[in-house]
């Protein structure tokens, strides 16, 4: 397959993103490949004018979601900002980005071409479809950091992959590789790296080939089961600022931070269990 040619759009004066277009087809990449293509807060008020850009131009049916270079499609939120202290704006936009793509009517294709973790693993959950590479990798990290996803990025995996392993990977943290993600049903194919690309060229064109409207009302069809969603976000994000606020929050950011292990004991409640910590520290529980 001929390699597909991209024209940057006019009128975006973009910093952290490449929002580009080919006949029929958006396409956003993350182009913070130093960062692992984490995003700031201004990285995701660029993605909230490139997504809306292309869920409102017609010529547009089909959404390319990725990130520049081999090594990471999406890393969550920048390390730097996080702990400086997270920033409301940034869930906010974080919650417009997420809205945008699955509510734009046309699908939007996520190409994970490395690791897909945190926030970079939300987005890519989000998207209808997703490609990913040999090498990609995928996994949360929430509860090792003192965070979580407010609402559709729980709600949404259980969708997914089911109750059981959505639980799995935000209760444990691990690491899937694109194989075992493939298996859970958290991406749709896993093709060698260097094929990802015209992978995704051939989904998009055939896609390109069906009914705009139809596929429209498909998507609406699918969302309309978990409207319910949107408000479970809007309440769960009151919860999320309330922790970020305490002491527990605080200590297991520094902790990762610090490359040390949280003292999990003090976020205890030993009187709801009398005698079974007595006498255990010493052995490490």
């Amino acid at each position: 397959m001929e390699p597909r040619k991209w024209r940057k759009v006019p009128g975006f004066e973009l910093k952290d993103i490449i929002y580009e277009k080919r006949p029929g087809v958006a396409r956003v990449t993350l182009n913070r490949p130093e960062a692992h293509n984490a995003f700031t807060t201004s990285t995701q008020e660029e993605l909230v004018g490139a997504f809306e850009d292309a869920a409102s131009d017609d010529t547009v049916g089909v959404v390319v979601f990725t990130g520049a270079g081999d090594k990471a499609f999406c890393t969550g939120g920048d390390a730097r900002e996080a702990k400086a202290g997270y920033r409301k704006g940034m869930l906010e936009k974080d919650l417009r980005v997420k809205t945008l793509i699955r509510e734009m009517p046309k699908p939007v294709i996520a190409a994970v071409n490395g690791y897909a973790i945190g926030g970079g693993q939300v987005y890519q959950q989000m998207c209808d479809l997703s490609i990913a590479s040999e090498n990609a990798v995928f996994g949360q990290v929430g509860p090792l950091v003192g965070s979580f996803d407010p609402g559709l990025g729980v709600v949404d995996l259980m969708m997914v992959v089911g109750e059981k392993k959505a639980r799995e990977m935000w209760y444990l943290c691990r690491r899937y590789t694109a194989k075992e993600a493939l298996e859970m049903g958290l991406v749709n194919k896993v093709v060698p790296a260097d094929k990802l690309e015209g992978e995704v060229d051939k989904w998009c064109d055939e896609i390109l080939e069906k009914s705009p409207g139809a596929i429209a009302g498909i998507k609406a069809c699918f969302n309309a089961a978990t409207t319910y969603m949107r408000g479970i976000e809007a309440v769960s994000s009151r919860y999320l600022w309330k922790y970020y606020a305490s002491e527990e929050a605080e200590h297991w950011k520094n902790a990762f931070w610090r490359k040390e292990k949280p003292e999990w004991q003090r976020f205890r409640r030993k009187e709801t269990f009398p005698g079974v910590y007595e006498g255990k520290e010493k052995e490490g529980l």
